[in-house]
């Protein structure tokens, strides 16, 4: 785990390949949000931004007066079957709560990270963030694609480009924890 958080700047690039999931990261540059609808529609309708390097936040922020309310991180699992064709087009970062399925682990592999935002915190998001653009409005605010310029938001590295994945290892720790603790009982 690195000392002091790794300044990245999107467009990402190869140097997220050096990243190792528990790194603290501060990202800054251009985000996209995508929950589920917008997934959908960017996978039959086309991706409405260049995706080489870019960043999907996994949320539906609150906005008003164009203006970044809160923006807390929606459960990433949702997008477990929709984020390959992201990748495969370019997409270096995802960004969410709760981590991913192993196969989305595989597809990161050589080639992005998952950076993991704490639930809870919207406030705190958006208080890193300045509303620059939407797409797909018409999907409704939370669902709408929204273009965020970000300023330093803080972040771990929940899934390296090496396949490390700080959930999938607390998950077999908490599960050697319990066989221990059932073995005594």
């Amino acid at each position: 785990m690195t000392a002091e958080p790794v300044q990245l700047c999107t467009p990402l690039g190869d140097e997220i390949l050096t990243l190792r999931a528990g790194d603290h990261v501060e990202l800054s540059g251009t985000v996209y949000t995508a929950r589920d609808e917008a997934h959908l529609r960017m996978r039959e309708q086309g991706i409405p931004f260049d995706p080489k390097g870019a960043v999907i936040y996994h949320c539906g922020p609150v906005v008003k007066d164009n203006r970044v309310l809160a923006a807390g991180p929606t459960t990433s699992a949702r997008m477990n079957d929709l984020s390959g064709f992201l990748l495969d087009r370019g997409v270096r970062g995802l960004i969410g709560k709760g981590g991913m399925e192993a196969a989305v682990r595989e597809q990161l592999c050589g080639r992005g990270v998952y950076l993991a935002f704490t639930g809870g915190c919207a406030a705190l998001a958006s208080s890193h963030m300045t509303l620059k653009g939407v797409f797909f409005e018409d999907l409704g605010m939370a669902e709408a694609v929204w273009v965020i310029q970000l300023d330093r938001l803080p972040l771990v590295v929940g899934i390296d480009a090496q396949s490390n994945d700080i959930f999938e290892a607390t998950r077999k720790k908490a599960e050697i924890a319990f066989r221990k603790y059932s073995l005594r009982q």
